[in-house]
């Protein structure tokens, strides 16, 4: 239960220190740590919450929360039931496409702090005249009502009746990209969020999930150091992830 060694918890326990249910134990009790009442000192032990780590395709139709006051379907119901995740930030109830969900308090709390600049790559359906000079301010910044967003990265990939466009953001606000394009006059049509710093959707259907692999979870830790450092000295504004 990651209080002490054994052989510490061994003296903790001929000391009298330790209770199940009330009693003082002896070595060799036997107990179950899901269900029994342990003490130590009086003051209860609790078992230290393994950290689960999971990549969802998020079908549209989910709202990016643990429960929901309307009632409507949450995406921790896509995932096993038997332990307790949430969201790290926020896709909307109509944007489908990559959310991480954890346990992990200090790993969301980087990943969704606007000043580490993480990247989200979203893949955007848009209707409207979505000219050259509309895609310059796209990456030069778009001034919204609560402010100039950063410059993001754009990439056309089809043209027509609609427009098929990629863009790489690093902020959070909320309804950020849907935003911009309403800004711009156009309008979203469909949204899919397909990158989330080093991760993508590969081998992920919608509304299936993955576990994340130590090497990937390793690699999200390792960008936390690395922007640290990119990082140092200049401020960023509070906020989260929203892109979408």
């Amino acid at each position: 239960m990651g209080v002490a060694s054994r052989r510490k918890v061994e003296e903790f326990i001929l000391a009298g220190r330790v209770k199940i249910n009330g009693v003082v134990a002896s070595l060799g009790d036997k107990c179950d740590a899901d269900k029994d009442f342990i003490l130590l000192d009086d003051k209860p032990i609790k078992m230290k919450e393994k950290k689960v780590y999971y990549l969802l395709n998020k079908p549209k139709g989910y709202i990016s929360s643990v429960k929901d006051e309307r009632g409507r379907k949450t995406v921790v119901k896509l995932l096993p039931q038997n332990i307790r995740i949430y969201p790290v930030g926020r896709l909307d109830y109509d944007t489908e496409g990559l959310l991480l969900l954890t346990n992990d308090g200090e790993l969301t709390n980087f990943l969704i702090h606007p000043k580490f600049e993480i990247k989200k790559t979203y893949v955007a359906k848009v209707k409207g005249n979505l000219t050259d000079d509309k895609l310059k301010t796209l990456r030069e910044g778009v001034t919204l009502t609560d402010g100039k967003t950063a410059p993001a990265e754009v990439e056309v990939l089809e043209s027509g009746d609609f427009f098929k466009v990629k863009l790489t953001i690093h902020e959070g606000r909320n309804r950020e990209i849907r935003r911009m394009f309403e800004a711009l006059g156009c309008d979203v049509i469909a949204l899919k969020r397909i990158k989330f710093a080093n991760l993508d959707l590969s081998g992920v259907a919608k509304g299936k999930y993955r576990e994340l692999t130590k090497d990937e979870v390793k690699s999200l830790y390792a960008l936390q150091t690395k922007n640290n450092g990119n990082r140092r000295g200049r401020g960023g504004n509070d906020g989260g992830d929203n892109g979408g």
